[in-house]
């Protein structure tokens, strides 16, 4: 498989490399859609920590309190609960605030949703993604409340504009990530190039 392979259902492994991509931006601002477009053009996996952490601790920590019986139900319903969300998964992360990126990264390409600053200046700090990127529609929708979302347009290192078509939006992100993709590869390549003639004793 190729980089550029097609992988509709979000779960093929790769043998190239890919950069580690931070999805974040506001609530329904389209995160999951460029996640799925990222992942039906290019070799990506995906998780967001929504659906991580309701799998992990949430739901069994929520289910009698909202008489949850499936965690389908706790993971649809969190809309209606975000700043609840946003403690625990704060909690979860407490004593290591990279935690939570280091866990969903160790199995899938694309963290979706990050919420906390905290978190993703710690994660950035120990280079557990490689960039950051937000999606943005505040031309239609607005923005979320800071008791759930303390991320900001400014920290992360590239902006989607989801402000248009679904086409537009598809457009937007097939240039970007292609572009991520082509030159990681290449500075992958430097790098083993450079470590090889290091090795023949090659002074730099």
């Amino acid at each position: 498989m190729t980089m550029f392979d097609k992988n509709p259902t979000c779960s093929a492994a790769t043998t190239v490399e890919l950069p580690k991509l931070l999805i974040i931006g506001h609530a329904r601002h389209g995160k999951d859609t460029v996640c799925d477009i990222i992942c039906s053009e290019f070799a990506y996996t995906f998780r967001s920590s929504s659906d991580f952490c309701a799998e992990k601790f949430i739901y069994s920590a929520l289910k009698h309190k909202y008489n949850y019986t499936t965690y389908s139900q706790c993971f649809e319903d969190r809309h209606n609960h975000r700043a609840e969300w946003y403690d625990m998964i704060h909690d979860y992360c407490q004593d290591d605030y990279a935690r939570l990126g280091r866990e969903i990264f160790a199995e899938n390409s694309i963290y979706c949703g990050l919420r906390n600053k905290s978190e993703f200046h710690a994660m950035r700090n120990t280079q557990v993604f490689d960039h950051a990127i937000w999606v943005d529609r505040c031309n239609h929708l607005p923005g979320e409340d800071r008791s759930s979302m303390s991320l900001e347009i400014w920290m992360a290192d590239y902006v989607i504009d989801n402000n248009g078509t679904l086409e537009d939006l598809k457009r937007n992100t097939r240039e970007l990530v292609k572009r991520l993709v082509v030159n990681h590869q290449l500075a992958t390549q430097n790098l083993t190039l450079i470590g090889r003639l290091r090795s023949y004793g090659t002074q730099f």
